[in-house]
């Protein structure tokens, strides 16, 4: 059985069960007009950053507040679980336990809820064990120049000068440096070993990308601006449809003067009922979302220049033009086109990851004694 440095309960503050920056999934976030894979439609374009595909949890390396203490001497300490040739102890569960509820700052959980919860812990750290082992058995090392790395970031982290008095505050709390070092060391394979069973084995190719945006242009231009103006034309409320008939006519008599040469803008001053009329028409700078649905569709069916026909709202009759629209095109969709690789790229990991923890995890001989 490999054997296993037990680790003192102040080691919940100070060391992670993951490292930071070291995941398999660390890509740039996803913008918040990326609608997901897969996700049903929801009959609105996202107005908050979406979900990706669930992400490892990440931890950071050192902690600095104080978390509840797991006092050793108090636990009746023994194997819970048996991972090929290597033991879970129940002091780690406890351990595990305690540092989730300090990270997540959750109230600890009673009764069906705390074996819930204590259940998944201890899954996760089969996992983790399978992954080691694996590591192992693929020779895969840790050179001291990346431990050394390591150890610089941490002692940053610490603020702490030299790796000395590094190991003067961990021997304050109960902790070996040794212990430390090998706890950084076993998750660097982890990660390395998912780098190979995993990333290697993930693509994301162009077709993906193209039919992605095929599927999904009219939420990804949701961020986009356009800039437009517009003639408002107001019937006469006490007139009933002829009101609105007059409305129309006085509308159908500016658009004949700027289909003629009129300036747009020139006539939104003269004959505009609307308060933006002062400003030759201009609704400023906007984003899909913040006209109602009817007049933005009208605008937007426009190409940049180009002026409507009078249009009837529920207020009265418009002339629109629209001034410029974004759109998804050189800069803008190259960018747009990374964002989606790495959300489809995030999404084949989490498969790929998941198959392949069930595969090792099949082949693996799991004795549980809790």
């Amino acid at each position: 059985m490999r054997g296993r440095v037990r680790l003192a309960a102040p080691l919940l503050v100070v060391v992670a069960l993951l490292l930071e920056g070291c995941s398999v999934f660390a890509l740039p976030p996803a913008p918040s007009w990326v609608p997901l894979v897969g996700r049903p439609e929801q009959g609105k374009a996202p107005n908050a950053p979406p979900v990706p595909a669930a992400k490892q949890p990440t931890a950071p390396l050192i902690s600095v507040g104080q978390a509840a203490p797991v006092d050793p001497d108090t636990v009746l300490d023994r194997v819970i679980c048996v991972v090929n040739n290597d033991a879970i102890t129940l002091f780690e569960l406890d351990e595990a336990e305690a540092y989730y509820l300090y990270e997540s700052k959750e109230q600890p959980p009673s009764g069906d809820a705390r074996v819930a919860l204590r259940d998944r812990l201890l899954q996760r750290m089969i996992e983790n064990r399978l992954q080691l082992q694996q590591a192992e058995r693929e020779k895969i090392t840790v050179d001291d120049l990346e431990m050394n790395d390591q150890m610089a970031e941490l002692m940053k982290k610490m603020n702490v000068k030299s790796e000395a008095e590094l190991e003067q505050q961990f021997k304050r709390q109960g902790v070996t440096m040794e212990g430390i070092k090998k706890r950084i060391r076993d998750q660097l394979m982890v990660e390395r070993v998912r780098r190979r069973r995993v990333n290697l084995r993930v693509t994301v190719t162009e077709q993906e990308i193209d039919r992605y945006l095929d599927q999904n242009r009219e939420k990804l231009e949701t961020g986009l601006h356009f800039e437009a103006r517009h003639i408002l034309f107001l019937p006469d409320p006490n007139r009933g449809e002829d009101g609105w008939e007059d409305a129309k006519r006085r509308a159908e008599d500016v658009y004949g003067r700027i289909l003629a040469g009129g300036d747009f803008a020139e006539m939104a001053k003269e004959f505009s009922q609307d308060g933006s009329g002062k400003d030759g028409g201009s609704l400023g700078a906007l984003k899909r979302g913040e006209l109602a649905v009817d007049i933005e569709n009208a605008i937007l069916a426009l190409s940049p220049g180009e002026t409507s026909a009078p249009f009837r709202s529920q207020v009265g009759y418009h002339l629109f033009k629209l001034d410029s629209k974004e759109s998804l095109s050189g800069e803008g969709l190259t960018q747009a086109r990374n964002q989606i690789r790495d959300i489809l790229l995030r999404e084949k990991l989490q498969v790929r990851l998941k198959e392949w923890l069930a595969e090792i995890r099949q082949r693996a001989i799991i004795d549980m004694r809790l």
